[in-house]
């Protein structure tokens, strides 16, 4: 994928606030508005803007404990990690879950109101998962830091400009 320095001002931007305007985004990256409207489109016609959400503020939700379960699947469970991975999906309370190199398997983030709801949501749900020999939860205390937005100019040979835009 070639990126030039406009397609990067552009995604900083969207990554700030994708809400903009097409005329405020060009104004705020020193295009024209058709310009900066085709580059957009081109973007997300090749994958690099997957999707423009609104971000939730969880606490104000009520999900105010945030949980990090290491699971470690058995050798048997390890056979079957397309049921693991679809089990994991149909959870609403984990986040994320990245598959891990090390002693153990993944790693799910994890939010619920409080304590005892996680405690509710191990018990019932997440230890019930076939193949899964154990996990190892962690209750974040507090959030130093916390962003959507990636680092765009800090991937070598990942983002080279683009010659004649």
């Amino acid at each position: 994928m070639l990126l030039d320095d406009a397609d990067r001002r552009i995604l900083s931007q969207m990554q700030e606030d994708c809400s903009l305007s097409t005329a405020e985004l060009a104004e705020r990256v020193g295009l024209s508005q058709s310009p900066c409207w085709r580059r957009v489109q081109r973007l997300r016609a090749d994958g690099v803007i997957r999707a423009e959400v609104a971000l939730l503020d969880r606490g104000k939700l009520g999900l105010k404990t945030q949980i990090f379960a290491q699971v470690k699947l058995s050798a048997q469970g390890r056979q079957h990690l397309d049921e693991f991975a679809e089990a994991i999906r149909r959870f609403p309370e984990v986040l994320e879950c990245w598959v891990l190199m090390g002693p153990v398997d993944f790693l799910l983030r994890v939010v619920a109101p409080d304590v005892e709801s996680y405690e509710r949501f191990f018990f019932e749900k997440l230890s019930r998962v076939p193949g899964i020999q154990e996990i190892t939860s962690t209750v974040a205390l507090s959030e130093i830091k916390a962003t959507t937005a990636l680092p765009i100019g800090l991937a070598p040979g990942a983002v080279r400009a683009a010659p004649g835009r």
